[in-house]
């Protein structure tokens, strides 16, 4: 590996210090939960509705949450060469396919993918790969694509997986350009691959080396929650603002106010925006959007731009790398992308 450090200087935080988001939106959090577990609300309908959502969002996310930590702290213990190996080294097209797959094969929620992508960025994969990882995966888990074909039909289910994919793949192609371009920072996490090197007797290597023992087990998991906590303290505040959201607008306005148009587009855009979901409680409200307000377009725009103007999302980026650019690159070059499939999917149904 090489000698850079984990996080660029100005991404980097004082760890001595109290981490006052995470502790605070945490805390709400709890508070919420409690709340709603014990049927008190003071007989005040907004905090009724805040306490509820906390619930909710907090239950939907927390098998994803736990998976990703346990699998973040996983992919810690897997020797950097073999990560790469896996996904394919350079800047190929064969490396992005790798990752794109990788993304969709995952069974986690977006906020669960999130914590895993981020850790194979710092084990050495291009920005290119790791955006494509990000952008294919959020709700084209196993899961979730069963969730989906009960509210699309498998139909719709199986276009919007192929185009997530598309627009997976060509965003990055375009931010392995750019960055080879210096237009954005490279990954200084990389190392090089010893040449000989073979997956499969190492992949042999590493399960005949494979403790199941509770103390190796706890150490994973320890390793995964302190490598996951600058992320989770966005996924915690996102769950802050959803609640607040969700105490001033409901779900279902969205199948009344945003026909297949591209004002409707644009409204979309502004909601997934605005709304932080994971990927479980996006499914519903673009399935609204497709049956109620006749949209798929709007459908596939709502999903697929939660991901790339997800503030969590932008967030645990520019923590991760650095770089602010970065980041604010991802709805640059996604969301063109979204919305001209999205006005085709509305036009051409």
């Amino acid at each position: 590996m090489s000698n850079a450090p984990s996080c660029h200087s100005s991404g980097c935080h004082d760890h001595s210090k109290t981490d006052y988001l995470l502790w605070g939106s945490l805390a709400l959090i709890a508070l919420g939960y409690v709340l709603h577990l014990v049927g008190l609300n003071f007989n005040n309908l907004q905090l009724e509705e805040f306490s509820h959502s906390v619930y909710e969002l907090m239950n939907k996310m927390a098998i994803g949450l736990v998976l990703a930590i346990f699998f973040t702290g996983l992919v810690d213990t897997i020797p950097q060469e073999f990560t790469l190996s896996l996904l394919g080294t350079g800047r190929g097209f064969k490396g992005l396919l790798r990752a794109t797959a990788a993304g969709l094969l995952l069974d986690l929620c977006s906020h669960g993918i999130l914590l895993v992508g981020m850790k194979l960025y710092k084990r050495g994969a291009t920005l290119g790969q790791t955006m494509a990882f990000l952008i294919a995966s959020p709700w084209n888990s196993f899961s979730m694509t069963i969730i989906l074909i009960t509210l699309i039909g498998w139909v719709y289910t199986l276009v919007f997986i192929v185009l997530s994919c598309v627009i997976a793949i060509l965003s990055g192609l375009i931010f392995n350009s750019l960055e080879s371009k210096n237009v954005l920072p490279k990954n200084p996490h990389t190392v090089a691959i010893p040449e000989g090197y073979k997956v499969l007797p190492e992949a042999k290597k590493l399960v005949s080396q494979i403790s199941f023992s509770p103390a190796v087990l706890w150490k994973v998991i320890l390793s995964g929650a302190k490598e996951s906590k600058m992320i989770l303290r966005w996924v915690f505040f996102g769950v802050i603002i959803a609640a607040l959201v969700r105490v001033l607008f409901t779900p279902e306005s969205f199948g009344t106010w945003f026909g297949p148009s591209l004002l409707g587009l644009g409204l979309t855009i502004v909601a997934a925006t605005i709304i932080e979901v994971c990927s479980e409680g996006s499914a519903p409200i673009a399935a609204e959007l497709l049956t109620v307000a006749k949209a798929p377009g709007n459908g596939f725009t709502f999903m697929m731009t939660g991901v790339s103007t997800d503030y969590t999302e932008i967030m645990a980026l520019k923590e991760t790398t650095g770089s602010w650019k970065i980041s604010l690159f991802l709805p640059l070059v996604t969301v063109p992308q979204v919305v001209a499939l999205g006005w085709i999917l509305n036009n051409y149904p």
